[in-house]
C-alpha cells in the first residue's frame, strides 16, 4: 500500500487546473492579433497531423512533469511489517502401548489405530517442537529420535503395530527408554506422553523408579489410560475365524496418577476416539511454546521512480520542441 511521508503537499496538484484552463482558454481564443476577410479560400489549406495534434504534445509533457514533481516531493513511500519470531520449541517423546490388548474395538478401528491417527494429528499441531517415538510392550525401543521431520515421524507412527516384540505391559521400560531420549536435550521444557492401556506386569525398571528418573532429569511426564468403562471387544482367533469377545478392561490408574503428580504433569482416561482427541489438545494447550515477536516496518521509498518520469517528461518536451515543433507547417 502506497502511503506520503506529505500527503498535504499533494494538493498543489490542484495548480494542474489552471494552467490547463489557461492553455484551452489561448487555444481557443488565441493570443495573436488577427485579420477579418471575407473570403478565407486563399489561406484555407490542409492541416497536417503534425499541426493539429504533436504541437499539443509538449504542453501535455510539461503538464506530466510537474505533476510527477509534486508526487516525488510529498515522498511516496510503501511499508511491509517485518516480524522476528523467535521460538522455543519443546521436546516431546510419545510413549505408546503396542502390547496385543491393545487391538481391542472399544476404539475405532481398534485401540492402537486410534492412538496412531490422534497422535498424528498432534505431531502436526507442533511444528516446532522435536518430536520422539518409543513404543513398549514387554520390552521397549525407539521407534524415532527426537526430530522436527515431521514427514518422518508420521511415516514412522503409521509403521506402529502389534506382535513386532513380546508381549506384555512394561510401563517402567517405556518410560526410562523416553527419558533418556530427553535427559540430554538442551529444551528448557522436556515432556513424556505415556499411553498405555493396560496394568504393568512386566520389565526390569519399575514405574516408580522411573517416575523417580524422570523428576530428576525435569521430565513432566502426562498420562492416559485408554480403555472403556467395564468391558471391551477383544478380537480372539477362534476354528471359525477372528470373533469379537467382551473383556474386563483393566488400567492401573492409580499407578499412571501416580507417576504424572510425581514429575508435574497430569493423567487424563480416554474412553473413545473423541475424549482422546480432546486429551491430546489439553496436553498441547498446557504445553505451549515460547514465542518472542519483534515486529517493525520496513519502507520503500518511492520517490525517484517520480522524479525520473518528470525528467523524462522534460526531455522529451525538449525533444519536442528542437527537432518536431520547429518544423511543423
Amino acid at each position: 500500500m502506497i502511503f506520503f511521508e506529505y500527503p498535504k503537499l499533494l494538493f498543489l496538484e490542484l495548480i494542474l487546473i489552471p494552467l490547463i484552463a489557461l492553455y484551452i482558454y489561448r487555444e481557443i481564443k488565441g493570443k495573436s492579433p488577427f485579420l477579418m476577410v471575407s473570403n478565407v479560400a486563399p489561406w484555407r489549406g490542409k492541416r497536417s497531423l503534425k499541426a493539429t495534434v504533436l504541437r499539443h504534445i509538449p504542453f501535455i509533457l510539461r503538464m506530466v512533469a510537474i505533476a510527477a514533481i509534486i508526487v516525488a516531493v510529498a515522498r511516496p513511500r510503501t511499508s511491509a511489517d517485518f516480524e522476528k519470531i523467535d521460538t522455543e520449541g519443546i521436546d516431546i517423546v510419545l510413549a505408546m502401548d503396542v502390547s496385543t490388548s491393545m487391538l481391542a474395538r472399544d476404539f475405532y478401528p481398534d485401540r492402537i489405530g486410534a492412538a496412531k491417527d490422534i497422535a498424528i494429528e498432534f505431531i502436526s499441531s507442533r511444528p516446532t517442537d522435536r518430536i520422539g517415538i518409543v513404543v513398549f510392550s514387554g520390552e521397549s525401543y525407539t521407534q524415532s529420535p527426537l526430530t522436527t521431520d515431521r514427514v518422518t515421524l508420521i511415516n514412522l507412527m503409521k509403521e506402529i503395530q502389534t506382535g513386532l516384540i513380546e508381549d506384555g505391559t512394561a510401563i517402567g521400560n517405556g518410560l526410562a527408554t523416553a527419558i533418556s531420549r530427553l535427559k540430554d536435550s538442551d529444551a528448557k521444557s522436556r515432556v513424556v506422553i505415556l499411553l498405555t492401556d493396560g496394568v504393568n506386569n512386566c520389565g526390569e525398571i519399575a514405574p516408580q523408579m522411573a517416575a523417580e528418573i524422570a523428576k530428576t532429569y525435569d521430565v513432566r511426564v502426562y498420562t492416559i489410560g485408554v480403555g472403556a468403562k467395564g468391558t471391551a471387544p477383544y478380537p480372539f482367533m477362534t476354528p471359525w475365524g477372528v470373533q469379537l469377545q467382551d473383556v474386563e478392561v483393566q488400567i492401573d490408574e492409580e499407578l499412571l496418577t501416580s507417576i504424572a503428580e510425581e514429575t508435574g504433569g497430569k493423567y487424563f482416561r480416554a474412553t473413545d476416539n473423541t475424549k482422546l482427541l480432546e486429551i491430546y489438545g489439553e496436553i498441547s494447550k498446557m504445553e505451549k511454546n515460547r514465542t518472542t515477536i519483534d515486529s517493525f516496518p520496513i519502507y520503500t521509498e518511492l520517490f525517484h521512480r517520480y522524479a525520473l518520469i518528470a525528467l523524462l517528461a522534460l526531455a522529451l518536451e525538449l525533444l519536442f520542441r528542437m527537432f518536431v515543433i520547429k518544423r511543423l507547417p
